[in-house]
Order: C-alpha cells, then sequence, then structure tokens
C-alpha cells in the first residue's frame, strides 16, 4: 500500500513540477483562464487543472524576405530586411495574437514595402538610416498591442535591374570625369599663375634666365645623356654671369 502511495505521490510531483528557463516566462492557465506568470526556475502547478505556456524572452532575429517594390520615382527594386523583436509581456503575446513571430513577420513585410514606395531611388541608397527608423516605428505601434518590443529594422539588402546598374555606373564614371578635369584645370590656372610670376621677375633680372638655362644644363648631364644641346648664346651668357659676378664684389 505504502508502496502504491509513493507511486501516486511521484506521479502528482512528475504531474505538477515544471522548469522555467532564466530567458522564459511561463504563462498558467488554470481552467482555460490567466492566472499569472511564472519565473525562472523550479515551478508547481496543480496538475490537470493548470496548464503551463512558456515563452522565450530572448531577442529574436526576424529575416523580412526579399520583396519587388515600385519607388517614388517608378523604379522596380528588390528590397530584403531584417527585424529584431523581442517579447516583453508573455501573456499579451499568448493571449491577444494567435502567432506572434508570423504576425511580426507580415506586418513587417507590408511596412517596409510601403515606406520604402514613399522615397525615390536615390533616398533609398543614401538615407536608409531614415527609413530603418521610420519602418520601426510604425511596426513597433502594431506590436506593442501584443506584447512585443520592435528592437531595430534593418534594410539589408537593395537588388537594382541590371539596366539601372548600368546607367548609375555610366554616371559615376562621367562624375569622376568631371571632377579629373575640373582638378587639371585647377592645376594649369594656379601653374599659369606662378609661371605669370616667374616670367615677371626673371624680365626684371635676365641673369636669372641665364642661371636657370645652366640648371637645365646641370640636371640634364645628371641623365649621361650622349647630347646635349647647348643654347647659342650660352657663352655670351657666361660672360655676361662673371661681369655681374664681379659688378657685385
Amino acid at each position: 500500500m505504502y508502496q502504491t502511495i509513493g507511486i501516486v505521490v511521484v506521479v502528482i510531483l512528475i504531474l505538477a513540477l515544471r522548469v522555467v528557463q532564466q530567458y522564459q516566462r511561463g504563462v498558467v492557465f488554470r481552467l482555460g483562464k490567466v492566472v499569472g506568470e511564472r519565473g525562472p526556475g523550479w515551478r508547481f502547478i496543480v496538475p490537470i487543472i493548470d496548464q503551463m505556456r512558456k515563452v522565450t524572452m530572448q531577442i529574436i532575429t526576424m529575416p523580412v524576405p526579399s520583396q519587388k517594390i515600385i519607388t517614388k520615382d517608378n523604379v522596380s527594386i528588390d528590397v530584403a530586411a531584417v527585424a529584431y523583436f523581442q517579447i516583453v509581456d508573455a501573456t499579451k503575446s499568448l493571449v491577444a495574437i494567435q502567432n506572434v513571430t508570423s504576425a511580426v513577420n507580415q506586418i513587417a513585410q507590408t511596412t517596409v514595402r510601403n515606406i520604402v514606395g514613399q522615397f525615390s531611388l536615390d533616398e533609398v541608397l543614401s538615407e536608409t538610416i531614415k527609413i530603418n527608423k521610420k519602418v520601426k516605428d510604425i511596426i513597433d505601434t502594431h506590436t506593442e498591442a501584443w506584447g512585443v518590443a520592435v528592437r531595430t529594422v534593418e534594410i539589408k539588402d537593395i537588388q537594382l535591374p541590371d539596366t539601372m546598374q548600368r546607367a548609375m555606373a555610366k554616371q559615376a564614371e562621367a562624375e569622376r570625369e568631371k571632377r579629373a578635369k575640373i582638378i587639371a584645370a585647377e592645376g594649369e590656372y594656379l601653374s599659369a599663375d606662378k609661371l605669370g610670376k616667374a616670367a615677371d621677375i626673371i624680365s626684371k633680372h635676365p641673369v636669372a634666365l641665364q642661371l636657370r638655362n645652366l640648371q637645365v644644363l646641370s640636371e640634364i648631364a645628371v641623365e649621361k645623356n650622349s647630347t646635349i644641346v647647348f643654347p647659342q648664346n650660352l657663352f655670351s651668357n657666361i660672360e655676361s654671369i662673371k661681369k655681374f659676378v664681379e659688378a657685385e664684389k
């Protein structure tokens, strides 16, 4: 008899004992009615009468499938995103919605499509942070009643049509050529300005031109060229330099 009683007690304990993990919350239903939540650890319920549903409170990573979207300037693109959400109210996530993960996924797809469609292609490519925040805020307003908090939404992939990719490549190439020509023109302008100032100085000091000729000849000699061309007036210039140096003594 005692053995039978012991077996019955063990069976009752097995039926009554539940283990709730640190990252979970246990929602207890008594005859179909919520009577409370249970935190992590060993938890006892009334067998047969009570039922416990465990809810994960971890942040869930949910990919938002790629979908075709027409931008404000009528360009068709494929956009994929990823959403991070967390259940903050275990009871609401079970009572207020049938399948909270599926519901968040559907509302995320719809919101991404609607919000991205309000921007032009250039804005979608350059203002992703603004779009991410707007999508996150709108999803959050819908999921709040379900006991879910959306932590962040990120657009992770934007696929452009091949024709658009080629057009953007040509545009980028033309922009680079434009910048290169502008830089070259600015260099020519600065060079011409400096040469003009140098010419003004040399015109006031003719000997400076002769010294410059000698400097060029010395640079040519360093290159070990087999042929060196001397200016016709080199020797007369040398005499002028000698006279100039003697006059300065």
